[in-house]
């Protein structure tokens, strides 16, 4: 007999923003296969603005990382116990019958296995994971070449439609409101693009002379350039903004779900491989996407994403350059090219 619908599933993808962004059409790819179901999320902290403003979502359950490591730190073993005792049982006691372990690694299996939910599935399962799960998928490599391809190949694995894949992100009323404000302080521009320059490793970086070059030229074209980015990129922003009389930087001044909401409010992003840049495309922001050492995706299903990739022969690197700094892939990307891709998009 073919096992019964399962009623409440529990996605587990704790981290990195753009991962989540990106495993995000598991949500309503699920609520389709299973409308009777309810579908929750379990991830860290910093990614969960990105989820507790979706009304698909039952509920954003947190993995409270940063509380068990100061009790490790501190060295405080019986209360850490007790709050790993604590966190499991809660997830007992939710009494979910399908796990999607949807990130792979160790520490998203040991909180898959701490449900003890009668299936457990989990994509490219490593670090000992695939032991903490029942079945374990590995998706087909570079077959699909589409965003968020692995976590499309899950959602078919149980039998979801493939049209019922969509990014879904939704927007907070609180979030949309500070945005609005901050347009107003703005002037109320109706060409507002927003530049999206850093993320988490040098080589995925363009350069802040070619920002500024981009910003002066967007201005020129009638555009309202904003710098948005982390607490970590004010000062990159600040140097950028240096250069061009009238750029505005929010780096580091919004929270998550108000970088969502902005997104959401703007006409064009332009952007390198970072959340943001994923949140483009899944708001359906006509957005043009910078690659180099990375390619997370070569067609974004988007029709209104242009991406930007020249496949050189050590493209794409990841996390080993091989050109002494010079970062070849990312040079090739004039300002002139992206200027053209953003009109195209815009069109």
């Amino acid at each position: 007999m073919p096992s019964p619908a399962p009623r409440r599933i529990l996605i587990v993808r704790l981290s990195a923003l753009g991962d989540v962004v990106m495993a995000s059409g598991l949500i309503q790819a699920l609520r389709r296969r299973y409308p009777e179901a309810d579908v929750s999320w379990l991830t860290e902290a910093p990614a969960a603005p990105l989820l507790r403003h979706n009304p698909r979502l039952k509920e954003v359950l947190i993995w409270p990382r940063a509380e068990w490591r100061k009790l490790w730190q501190a060295r405080q073993w019986t209360s850490l116990w007790r709050a790993i005792r604590a966190f499991r049982s809660d997830l007992r006691e939710r009494q979910f019958d399908l796990v999607l372990d949807a990130q792979g690694l160790l520490k998203s299996g040991i909180c898959a296995w701490f449900t003890g939910a009668p299936r457990r599935i989990s994509i490219m399962a490593r670090e000992g994971s695939h032991l903490l799960v029942h079945e374990r998928l590995i998706p087909p490599a570079g077959q699909d070449r589409r965003i968020s391809s692995e976590y499309r190949h899950l959602a078919s694995y149980l039998g979801a439609q493939d049209a019922d894949f969509q990014l879904d992100l939704a927007v907070g009323a609180a979030p949309a409101s500070a945005v609005e404000k901050l347009w107003d302080s703005w002037g109320q521009p109706s060409k507002l693009a927003l530049l999206c320059p850093f993320t988490t490793r040098p080589q995925k970086h363009w350069f802040e002379d070619r920002w500024a070059d981009l910003a002066h030229q967007l201005q020129a074209q009638g555009w309202h350039p904003v710098i948005v980015g982390g607490p970590a990129d004010q000062e990159a922003a600040e140097r950028i903004c240096s250069q061009v009389p009238g750029l505005v930087s929010v780096a580091g001044k919004l929270k998550l779900d108000e970088s969502v909401a902005l997104v959401a409010r703007s006409q064009l992003l332009i952007g390198v491989d970072t959340g943001l840049t994923h949140m483009g495309t899944a708001l359906r922001v006509p957005t043009v996407a910078l690659f180099g050492s990375t390619c997370p995706y070569a067609d974004p299903t988007a029709e209104r994403t242009h991406i930007l990739y020249d496949q050189l022969p050590c493209s794409p690197c990841r996390r080993h350059p091989t050109c002494d700094g010079r970062f070849d892939c990312m040079r090739q990307l004039t300002v002139a090219r992206v200027l053209g891709a953003a009109q195209h998009v815009t069109r």
